[in-house]
């Protein structure tokens, strides 16, 4: 019966037309920069952050990034199955037998399979946050600073385990990050350090302009080097209604990749890449017909679909909780709650149960929206993606550049989006994955507040992070995370996942 009325609530905010209004506009937004390779969900909401400046109501501007989020879920398969290009990189798994169904005349049938996976998997995940972010922000209260120290390390391991490519990369992104976290005012003091002496950097980086320099510029440089080449489908898209026989087959992996992903979603790093790699992985290790995938298997883009939609929404279930961001993503959304003064965590529910509940309300008022988008809009996202991106990108530059110099009305934040977006690109070109090093900026504040906190109580005993027992617990998982990690055996299947990934 609580539940039931907290839903209520959140139906009263989530439905009004502003709301609304905005909730289609980041699903349509979403849906627009999934279909257009190059630029992801973490770009685009770093450069709309300042915009959310503007939105009085910060229930406005968390319903629209977060629509942006999983919209960029469903945008992502259009292009894998059209033009065996995935706009996302959780639907690369999707244009091994999305693109051959489109090849063998089925370009309907699989987007919509696709649409209505996404679908399904969005519903499930949104009643799981629904129903498991209550208890888990009950034990939340219990956590006190070592707790949430311990906590937010071993969320960065994790992040290093299940980041792709070379641990120590991983694990040198993720120090990097802290690093570049130290950079202002010390936090207790407020005396500046690892300033320079250069004024503007008292208050530390800007975390919209690493995001858009090292995601934004970084990866429009990378793109611009590469041939473009896009097979567009010649043939007009039809059958979008698919057969009793087809549903027979698919609903199983739906099911299945939904569970899965669910699961996946809420372990740091995770998210919706490790549970569409997952759930294709388990559908072709107990299909009765394995040599079908990677020619146009149906469960081969039902479960995937499915996986990646369930595991992005139940990657908010730590934000929403605990005020642990566990991917990039979840670490914008942290930063556009302390935009509008809101400290992330436990506390979000019972402070301001209208912006928690209609949030989750918003997530299937999004998934509903983004199904009506997808199927009759297909016509357009074709002709969309007939566009050269030489057109595209320096459009994309120039709102990168309006937005990161609106964060402060200064021409500094933009020019530090250029040494960002060098890095970025190096990190690309050396196979190293930035998106640990955002986490580690992000958590790393935090976790320097929450290490002086608990200190500060245990008069400088270093002790008190393993004599609490839940925080000994959780620091001893962090190691076994590490130990196994650094297995041979381990290490190895990792290193040949990842090549084969790349490949």
């Amino acid at each position: 019966m609580e539940l039931l009325n907290n839903l209520l609530l959140g139906a009263t905010t989530a439905f009004t037309i502003t709301n609304l209004f905005w909730c289609f506009v980041g699903c349509l937004l979403g849906t627009l920069i999934g279909v257009l390779p190059g630029i992801g969900p973490l770009a685009t909401i770093a450069i709309l952050l300042p915009v959310t400046f503007k939105m009085g109501d910060p229930s406005t501007a968390l319903i629209m990034l977060a629509g942006i989020y999983y919209g960029a879920q469903y945008g992502g398969s259009t292009t894998a199955i059209l033009v065996n290009l995935p706009g996302e990189s959780s639907s690369v798994v999707t244009t091994l037998d999305g693109y051959q169904m489109a090849r063998k005349g089925k370009a309907g049938l699989a987007l919509a399979v696709a649409a209505l996976a996404s679908f399904f998997a969005g519903t499930v995940a949104t009643f799981l946050i629904a129903a498991f972010a209550p208890p888990l922000a009950e034990l939340a209260f219990k956590f006190g600073p070592a707790e949430y120290f311990s906590l937010m390390v071993l969320g960065l391991i994790a992040a290093v385990v299940l980041a792709h490519g070379s641990f120590i990369k991983a694990l040198a992104m993720i120090v990097l990050g802290l690093l570049v976290g130290l950079v202002g005012a010390d936090v207790n003091s407020g005396i500046a350090r690892y300033n320079f002496d250069i004024p503007e950097l008292m208050d530390g980086f800007e975390f919209a302009v690493i995001a858009m320099g090292m995601f934004g510029f970084a990866e429009i440089i990378h793109s611009m080097k590469q041939h473009e080449t896009r097979d567009l489908l010649k043939e007009k898209v039809t059958n979008l209604m698919p057969t009793r026989a087809d549903v027979k087959r698919a609903a199983p992996a739906v099911f299945r990749g939904t569970a899965l992903g669910s699961i996946l979603g809420i372990l740091p790093g995770g998210g919706a890449i490790l549970a569409s790699f997952s759930a294709y992985a388990l559908e072709k290790k107990i299909s009765k017909t394995p040599q079908e995938f990677g020619k146009g298997a149906v469960e081969g883009v039902a479960a995937p679909e499915a996986a990646n939609n369930a595991g992005a929404q139940t990657s908010f279930i730590p934000l929403l909780t605990l005020g642990i961001p566990t991917t990039p993503v979840m670490a914008l959304m942290v930063a556009a709650m302390m935009i509008h003064n809101i400290q992330p965590g436990p506390q979000v529910m019972t402070s301001n149960p209208t912006l928690f509940w209609g949030l989750i309300v918003s997530m299937w008022v999004g998934n509903f929206f983004l199904v009506v988008l997808n199927l009759p809009l297909i016509g357009l996202w074709i002709r969309l993606l007939r566009v050269p991106y030489r057109l595209l990108y320096p459009a994309i530059l120039m709102f990168c550049c309006i937005g990161a110099y609106s964060l402060n009305n200064s021409v500094w934040d933009v020019m530090m989006t250029i040494p960002f977006a060098i890095l970025g690109y190096y990190f690309k070109k050396w196979k190293c994955e930035p998106a640990p090093l955002l986490l580690g900026f992000i958590l790393g504040r935090m976790m320097e507040e929450y290490l002086r906190r608990a200190l500060t109580l245990s008069r400088g005993d270093w002790f008190i992070l393993v004599e609490r027992p839940l925080s000994g617990a959780l620091l001893a998982l962090a190691l076994v995370l590490i130990v196994l990690m650094l297995m041979p055996a381990i290490r190895k299947k990792r290193d040949q996942a990842f090549e084969g990934e790349s490949d």
